[in-house]
């Protein structure tokens, strides 16, 4: 793999079960599906592969059962070339699972059984720690336990690492000493609603909200069809999405966003230059059902922004 860059993620993997509707069912009403396929997911995974594809070099720390899913994520992150000498096998555990319904929007649904991903333990982090010491960043979202990523975000900040947090799914309880030890915060709307205790969307005083409520030196609010938002401490920086065809699925458009913003923020400490990649990836990762089988390549990625 090309590149010098060091990206360890910190977090799940899901095999996820998709089944396509016309419209999500109400409560108690049973629809027709058109469609179910199986495909890997997981916050972690997702976001380690589309980095990997954007040619960076990538480590992942995860925990995965003994079982046909594990074996599979462990054959799908050697294929994208993704370092796994970190990943804890559970002979007691199930790999996690996804049920995620999309409607004929392409917008989604999702039920997640953690299974493994919840066993993953801060002594794990720590046989991971020369590997952290040695990484440009470490990603990490909420789909693992808390305390693992928090020790993972303290070896790197004692080992001049910079982080970067997903903080997803939204947070139950506060994270305020693990957002004190993050570098650069990514979160949708709803995420960003549940940290600065605000609600609906923030319009135009996001780049208020962001300065005012959240505490990482950089900020990004993924925004939909809106794009991307970015708060450096001096200002906002709005990126729309480039046109790249019919919306099918959203489903790990935020993963990609990530996967290929990092990528490009450690090739060129350039946040701006990652918004512009995070979104184009994001929006690429529309195109097509499931999220892994439409992530695109860096050349797509590139496409997409034009000359």
């Amino acid at each position: 793999m090309s590149g010098t860059s060091r990206i360890v993620v910190v977090g799940s993997y899901m095999r996820d079960l998709f089944m396509c509707v016309d419209v999500f069912p109400a409560p108690g009403e049973t629809r027709f599906g058109h469609g179910h396929f199986t495909a890997h997911g997981g916050k972690g995974s997702n976001q380690a592969v589309q980095a990997a594809r954007c040619g960076a070099r990538v480590a992942m720390i995860a925990a995965v059962g003994d079982d046909e899913r594990g074996h599979g994520a462990l054959r799908l992150w050697q294929d994208e070339g993704i370092d796994t000498s970190c990943i804890a096998t559970r002979p007691d555990r199930p790999t996690g699972v996804a049920i995620i319904i999309v409607d004929g929007t392409g917008e989604n649904r999702i039920i997640v059984d953690a299974g493994a991903n919840l066993s993953l333990t801060t002594d794990d982090i720590d046989r991971a720690a020369d590997l952290i010491a040695a990484a440009d960043v470490v990603v990490a979202q909420l789909e693992v336990p808390v305390p693992a990523v928090h020790r993972a975000f303290g070896i790197a900040r004692r080992s001049g690492v910079a982080t970067l947090l997903n903080a997803a799914p939204a947070p139950a309880a506060p994270i305020d000493d693990l957002l004190e030890l993050t570098d650069i915060l990514v979160v949708n709307e709803v995420e960003a609603a549940a940290l600065t205790g605000t609600t609906g969307r923030f319009g135009s005083d996001i780049g208020r909200t962001m300065a005012a409520a959240l505490p990482p030196p950089t900020v990004v609010i993924t925004a939909g069809a809106a794009g991307a938002y970015l708060y450096d401490g001096r200002e906002v920086v709005h990126e729309r999405p480039p046109a790249v065809g019919t919306i099918r699925d959203t489903t790990g458009a935020g993963d990609a966003f990530i996967g290929a913003f990092t990528a490009k923020w450690v090739e060129t400490r350039d946040p701006v230059a990652a918004l512009r990649h995070g979104t184009a990836a994001g929006s690429l990762a529309c195109t097509a059902p499931g999220a892994l089988p439409s992530f695109p390549s860096l050349e797509q990625i590139c496409w997409a922004l034009g000359p």
